[in-house]
């Protein structure tokens, strides 16, 4: 079995209920969030927890030392998991992500988080460019309505939508259920 992190992608207060960018679904994939984290703790797998930080006070949400850019109680890391902040979508960029796992010895990553098409995207892929094996916890992943040439698309379809190429070309896309059963 090949060594695998578990990599929680912007698990923060603004994606929930009275935050700055709400999210369907956030409280749902925290919660599933949180049972691939115990899991992972039980395990001792490398534990990775991402917060998003936009670098400016004008951001519409993840404002720099604010209460809505912290990572939601839900999965609150331990003094012993790492943490790291980012800036862009792809975790990986300009981050120390890819030295940690590297250095680790990591095989297979674990992604859960949000938002599906954003930074669990761009994580994913960049990923399975890395040559890492990408499974992709898709009831642990929440996405956000968007508007594309006068077209409301609802966040339900947005997720299904990146979840499927991810399914078909970057890794395993499962559900909580079948992952604390493998």
């Amino acid at each position: 079995m090949p060594k695998t992190a578990l990599i929680l992608i912007d698990i923060q207060n603004d994606y929930f209920a009275g935050g700055l960018w709400t999210v369907p679904e956030m409280e749902r994939a925290a919660a599933n969030a949180a049972r691939l984290l115990a899991k992972a703790r039980d395990t001792g797998e490398l534990i990775v927890h991402i917060r998003h930080e936009f670098p400016s006070e004008a951001a519409p949400f993840f404002r720099p030392g604010s209460t809505g850019a912290e990572i939601h109680a839900s999965v609150e890391p331990l003094s012993s998991e790492k943490v790291i902040t980012k800036d862009r979508p792809n975790s990986f960029q300009n981050t120390p992500l890819l030295d940690l796992l590297k250095g680790e010895t990591i095989e297979a990553v674990t992604l859960c988080g949000a938002m599906s098409q954003m930074c669990v995207d761009a994580t994913a892929r960049a990923a399975a460019d890395f040559d890492f094996a990408v499974t992709v916890v898709e009831d642990a992943c929440a996405a956000r309505c968007v508007s594309f040439e006068g077209r409301d698309i609802d966040a339900s379809i947005v997720h299904a939508a990146f979840m499927a190429p991810l399914a078909s070309s970057y890794g395993k896309v499962v559900q909580t259920e079948a992952y604390l059963e493998a």
